[in-house]
């Protein structure tokens, strides 16, 4: 059985670290490229900063993405724990990459800088492969990384238990309704605490969500299926 809280655990790595890197890194999203659009097109129109960081990132998204494809490709056949456990321990290793490059990069005062992009574009790197990771080891749950989809499914399951007479049905909801809350519960709290431990611990603040994933590497059953 997989760990019990891996799921909020990696919504709060993601909300940690992506808001830890928009307020590093000239509003930069670390852990997903909706947001990045956003920003690019906020800049064509002359109202935003750092354009040039936002487009690299989005090339660094998307080697991560590959990256770990590549990895599950070279795992396969082995025990799906084993790919697994190698995703979180490569996104850790990143995070220790993208920890370095910040820290390299200070004081953080222009987006153009090859410091602050090799920052931006490691970062990128590291969350893509917590996207790609329950695509590619077929994690049960809600998305961990993006949260717009799981608010959207409880509020329709809200919904739906006020007119589901089915009593069965009526608690299948509701515990759906807790399963997809908890991640979102995890993000926000992420968030909150990334925002605060970069104000007193700067890139040092990474060493947090490094540690957890390692964590989580190890507690990743040794009995899963076949990849």
């Amino acid at each position: 059985m997989r760990v019990k809280f891996q799921a909020p655990l990696l919504a709060a790595i993601a909300g940690y670290v992506d808001t830890l890197g928009f307020v590093a890194l000239f509003g930069l999203f670390t852990v997903h490229v909706t947001g990045n659009f956003i920003l690019i097109g906020a800049e064509v129109a002359g109202k935003g900063s750092g354009i040039a960081l936002k487009l690299a990132a989005f090339p660094a998204f998307v080697a991560g993405v590959a990256f770990a494809k590549l990895i599950a490709v070279m795992l396969s056949g082995l025990p799906r724990a084993t790919l697994e456990r190698t995703l979180l321990a490569l996104q850790a290793a990143f995070l220790c990459v993208f920890l370095a490059a910040g820290l390299a990069a200070l004081p953080i005062t222009s987006s153009d800088s090859w410091h602050v992009m090799l920052c931006g574009v490691c970062g990128a790197f590291a969350m893509a492969i917590q996207n790609a990771l329950p695509r590619l080891v077929a994690t049960p749950g809600v998305p961990t990384t993006v949260m717009t989809g799981n608010v959207t499914q409880a509020v329709l399951d809200m919904i739906q238990v006020f007119i589901e007479r089915d009593p069965i049905q009526r608690a299948a909801v509701r515990a759906r309704i807790a399963a997809t809350l908890t991640p979102v519960g995890g993000f926000a709290i992420g968030s909150i605490a990334g925002a605060l431990a970069f104000a007193s611990l700067s890139f040092w603040a990474l060493a947090v969500p490094v540690v957890l994933l390692v964590g989580l590497a190890f507690s990743v059953p040794a009995t899963a299926a076949q990849a």
